[in-house]
């Protein structure tokens, strides 16, 4: 940034809310997409999570907050890969007053980021990118988040529509809102 520059910054809503999350709080949506650079420069390779997947399976993967260890908000019903990313399939506990609140805002559209903890187990750097390939990784947690590392790592299912129709109406709202 050069001083004196102001920074504006941008605001772009959906005129309708996705019901993204249904009334029992099960969601479904991508935590991370193969072959895609995040804000941080990391880039997930196809293939990095099979181990860990196979090792500890969604059971023992957390399902938190803002990548809050203090609060776990639900579980996961099923982790997997398949040729775009990690899907993934959760339930809020709505028993749990922190997810309640997360399920309104879910519900609301106001939340929808998801975001991956994890250890580097085998990656590479690229010169001269400074991109980190990512190659094999221990994945311990998935967090619903307000701001995702990558971008569209996102809640996409709406409740009522193939998971290919949310995606698709997602993108259309961003090229008519952009």
């Amino acid at each position: 940034m050069k001083p004196g520059i102001p920074i504006i910054q941008e605001r772009k809503f959906l005129s309708e809310p996705l019901n993204a999350v249904d009334v029992d709080g099960v969601f479904e949506g991508y935590a991370s997409l193969f072959g895609e650079a995040d804000l941080g420069k990391d880039v997930v390779m196809p293939g990095a999570f099979s181990d860990t997947l196979r090792k500890r399976g969604a059971a023992d993967v957390r399902l938190l907050w803002q990548h809050d260890p203090g609060q776990p908000i639900g579980r996961w019903l099923s982790i997997a890969e398949d040729r775009r990313g990690l899907r993934v399939r959760g339930k809020l506990n709505l028993a749990v007053e922190r997810a309640r609140e997360i399920h309104a805002l879910m519900r609301e559209g106001a939340v929808d980021g998801l975001s991956i903890g994890f250890r580097a187990e085998r990656a590479r750097a690229e010169r001269p990118t400074g991109l980190r390939r990512l190659e094999k990784l221990d994945l311990w947690e998935i967090s619903v988040v307000t701001f995702p590392m990558l971008p569209d790592a996102r809640v996409e299912t709406v409740k009522n529509v193939r998971p290919q129709l949310a995606a698709s109406i997602r993108r259309a709202a961003v090229r008519l809102l952009s």
